[in-house]
C-alpha cells in the first residue's frame, strides 16, 4: 500500500479520504512521552465532541424531517471529525507533528480527513435507522482497532530505539487507522453510502472509477503569420 502526502483532496459527495504524511525520522523524546503530550488534545476533543454530539442529534432530526443536512451543522461536524482524525493520528504515532487545536481545512497538518460536500438530498430511512445499520461496520472497525493498537505499540519501541518509523510499520498503522476514522463520517451522518471500503487502496480505486477531473483546456494557439508573398518572377530576357 502507498499513501500520498496529506493535504486538501478533492473528494466527491458521500466520500471520505484519510491521508498522513510519512516521515521516517522521528523524535524519541516526544514518542516516549506521547501519552502525556496528547493529554491537552484528549481533553479538548472530549469537550469538542460533546458539542458535536448535539450537532449530530439536531442534524438527525433535520434529515428525518427535511432530507437535508443543514450547512452550518455540516461544517461544524466536518471540522470536529477532521480534528478527531488529527488527534488519533498523533496519539497513535502516525505522525510526530503536534496537532493544531482546530479541525479547519485551512490549517495545514500532517494528517487529514478530507470529506466530500453534503449530499443535496439524504435518505430519511437510512438516517432514522443509522444506529442499527452501523452495527456490523462497528464490528469490523473493532477488528481494525485491535490492529492499529498492536502496531502502535511496536511503533513506539521502534521509534524509541531507532529514532525512525519504518515504512512497513507506517503502512500497517494506517491500514488499521483508516477504516475506523472514515467510519466516523457515516456514524455522524455526513455520508450515507455503505462503508464497505475497508482499505485506503479500495477508496482510491473507487475514486478513480468515478473518473479523473477533466484536464484544463489547452490555451488556444496563436494563428500562424501569413506566409510572405513569393518574390516576383523576373521578366524573361528578350529573344535575340
Amino acid at each position: 500500500m502507498s499513501y500520498e502526502p496529506a493535504g486538501t483532496v478533492v473528494v466527491p459527495p458521500d466520500k471520505a479520504v484519510f491521508t498522513v504524511d510519512y516521515e521516517e525520522k522521528r523524535s524519541r523524546l516526544t514518542t516516549f512521552f506521547r501519552l502525556i503530550t496528547v493529554i491537552p488534545h484528549v481533553i479538548w476533543l472530549m469537550l469538542y465532541g460533546i458539542v458535536a454530539s448535539f450537532a449530530v442529534i439536531f442534524a438527525w432530526f433535520a434529515i428525518v424531517f427535511t432530507a437535508k443536512f443543514p450547512a452550518g451543522l455540516y461544517s461544524f461536524v466536518e471540522g470536529y471529525l477532521r480534528y478527531y482524525a488529527r488527534v488519533v493520528a498523533y496519539a497513535y504515532l502516525a505522525t510526530d507533528k503536534f496537532p493544531p487545536f482546530t479541525g479547519s481545512r485551512d490549517e495545514p497538518y500532517a494528517a487529514n480527513l478530507d470529506i466530500g460536500p453534503a449530499l443535496e438530498k439524504y435518505s430519511r430511512w437510512k438516517t432514522f435507522f443509522r444506529g442499527i445499520l452501523i452495527i456490523p461496520f462497528y464490528i469490523v472497525a473493532y477488528v481494525f482497532q485491535i490492529i492499529y493498537q498492536l502496531v502502535a505499540i511496536i511503533c513506539w519501541f521502534a521509534i524509541v530505539i531507532m529514532g525512525k518509523q519504518p515504512k512497513g510499520l507506517q503502512d500497517a498503522l494506517l491500514f488499521g487507522l483508516s477504516y475506523p476514522v472514515r467510519l466516523m463520517t457515516y456514524y455522524c451522518l455526513l455520508t450515507e453510502a455503505w462503508p464497505t471500503e475497508f482499505t485506503d487502496d479500495a477508496v482510491q480505486d473507487d475514486l478513480a472509477s468515478l473518473g479523473a477531473a477533466p484536464a484544463a483546456a489547452a490555451a488556444p494557439s496563436m494563428p500562424e503569420p501569413p506566409a510572405p508573398p513569393p518574390p516576383p518572377t523576373p521578366p524573361a530576357p528578350p529573344a535575340q
